[in-house]
C-alpha cells in the first residue's frame, strides 16, 4: 500500500438525484467499521453533500455539480460558464486529488469513465500506481440494448480490458444481470464479482431514540420517491387515493425528497392540509428510522431504496419510472417475479380506484422475507472481504509483513 494506513477513494458523478451518493456513503461507514484506520474520500457532484453525517474517517471533496437536460446534455448547476470549461475544472480537482490522496484503492461508482470521460486521466494515472482500481455497477443499468448502445458510443471497453482490475456488481447474480446482452471481452468476464444488495441499518443516534412521526403510535405507510425529482406523478397518484378514496386506508407519511420541483412540493403540502391522514416531509438526510417504523412502504424502485426496503423487511409497492431510463422498472418486475413485493405499472396513472386498493391490500401483503431468497443483502460483507484480500495483495507486493486485518 501506497502509505502505513490504508486509504479508498470513491468517485461518484452525481449528476442529480440521491441515489450514486447514498451507496458510495452506505460502503464508505460500512468500510471504515470494519477497518479500524482505514480513511475513505468521496468525490461528490451532489449539490446536497453537506446535509448528510459522516463517519469518523469518511469526508467528502464537491466538485461542481452539473444537470442533464432532457435532451441528454449536460449544463452546469450553479456556474455560469460552459459545460466545457465545468467538465475540465471537474476532472482536474478529481486528478490532482487522487495524486495527493493516493488511494490504496479508488472505486467509480457506475459510470466507468466518470461524467463524459472525465475520470479517464485519473484512471490512467493511478494505473501507473499500486492503486486497485475497481468499477461498481448497480444489479440493473438499463434496458440491456439502450446500455450497449450508450457503452459502445461512449467506448468504455479499453477502459474496463485495460484498467480495471475489479468490477463488482452490487445484488445477487440470480435475480438481476446488468451486463446481459453485452459481449465481454474474457479477461473482463473475469473481472466480474456479484455481491449481493447492500444492506443499510438505522444511524446510531437513532436507534434508541427515534424521531417522532406525526401519527404517534398509529400505523402508517411511508411514501418515497427517493430524490424526487422524478416523482411527482407517483406522490399525486397516491395523494388521488386518499382525496377520492372508496375504502379505508392507513395513514400516509410522505417524503417528497430534496429535488422535488418547488411547485410540485408546494402544491402537495396545500393538499395535504386538507386531509387528516396525510403529512408531508419536505426532505430528512436520514429516513431510515422511518422506513424502520412504518408498516408498509410506496416507492418508485430506485436502487437504495430497494435495498432500504429489503433491509427493513417492509410490504412494498412499487411504481417505477421508465424514463428516462428503465432500470427501476426492470428490478421492479424481477423483484416481483421472485416474489419480493408487488408492482403497479405508471402506465395506470392516474387510476384512483385502482392506486386505492393497492394501498388498502398493502399492509396485509408479506415481508421480502418470506420469499425466501438466499444471499440477498450480503454486499457489504463481501466487499469488505474483497477489500482486506486487496490490502493483504499490496503488502505482499510490497515485502511487508502479513498483517491481518
Amino acid at each position: 500500500m501506497s502509505s502505513k494506513t490504508p486509504k479508498i477513494l470513491i468517485y461518484s458523478h452525481d449528476s442529480f438525484g440521491l441515489g450514486h451518493l447514498r451507496r458510495c456513503r452506505a460502503i464508505a461507514h460500512s468500510l471504515v467499521g470494519d477497518f479500524d484506520t482505514l480513511s475513505v474520500l468521496i468525490l461528490s457532484g451532489s449539490p446536497i453533500i453537506g446535509s448528510f453525517e459522516f463517519r469518523s474517517r469518511v469526508d467528502f471533496v464537491r466538485i461542481p455539480g452539473v444537470i442533464k437536460l432532457r435532451n441528454g446534455e449536460y449544463t452546469p448547476l450553479s456556474l455560469h460558464i460552459n459545460i466545457d470549461q465545468t467538465l475540465a475544472i471537474r476532472s482536474s480537482i478529481i486528478e490532482h486529488t487522487a495524486k495527493v490522496f493516493e488511494p490504496d484503492i479508488f472505486i467509480v461508482d457506475k459510470e466507468p469513465l466518470g461524467l463524459r470521460g472525465e475520470v479517464l486521466g485519473t484512471l490512467e494515472a493511478l494505473k501507473e500506481t499500486d492503486t486497485r482500481l475497481v468499477l461498481g455497477l448497480r444489479d440493473v443499468m438499463d434496458d440491456p440494448a439502450v446500455l450497449k448502445e450508450e457503452w459502445d458510443r461512449k467506448n468504455v471497453y479499453p477502459a474496463l480490458r485495460d484498467l480495471y482490475d475489479d468490477i463488482w456488481i452490487y445484488g445477487p447474480q440470480d435475480i438481476c444481470n446488468p451486463l446481459e446482452g453485452i459481449s465481454l471481452p474474457d479477461n473482463v468476464a473475469d473481472k466480474l464479482r456479484y455481491t449481493g444488495y447492500l444492506r443499510r441499518e438505522l444511524p446510531n443516534a437513532v436507534k434508541d431514540n427515534p424521531p417522532p412521526t406525526p401519527f404517534g403510535e398509529e400505523p402508517y405507510i411511508l411514501v418515497t420517491p427517493g430524490g424526487g425529482g422524478d416523482g411527482v406523478e407517483m406522490v399525486d397518484w397516491v395523494m388521488r387515493a386518499y382525496e377520492t378514496r372508496q375504502r379505508p386506508l392507513f395513514p400516509a407519511l410522505i417524503v417528497l425528497g430534496p429535488f422535488m420541483p418547488a411547485a410540485a412540493a408546494a402544491q402537495f403540502s396545500e393538499r395535504a392540509e386538507h386531509l387528516r391522514d396525510v403529512e408531508i416531509i419536505r426532505f430528512t438526510p436520514q429516513i431510515e428510522p422511518y422506513l424502520a417504523h412504518a408498516t408498509a412502504i410506496v416507492g418508485m424502485g430506485g436502487y437504495n431504496t430497494f435495498c432500504e426496503i429489503l433491509s427493513f423487511d417492509k410490504p412494498t409497492l412499487m411504481v417505477p419510472r421508465v424514463i428516462p431510463r428503465r432500470e427501476q422498472a426492470i428490478r421492479a418486475e424481477r423483484a416481483e417475479q421472485s416474489g419480493l413485493l408487488k408492482v403497479l405499472p405508471i402506465d395506470r396513472y392516474p387510476d384512483s380506484d385502482l392506486m386505492s386498493a393497492a394501498l388498502s391490500e398493502l399492509p396485509d401483503m408479506a415481508a421480502p422475507s418470506s420469499a425466501g431468497v438466499d444471499n440477498l443483502l450480503g454486499g457489504l460483507d463481501v466487499i469488505t472481504a474483497r477489500v482486506g484480500g486487496i490490502f493483504e495483495e499490496q503488502l505482499v507486493d510490497d515485502g511487508r509483513k502479513l498483517v491481518n486485518f
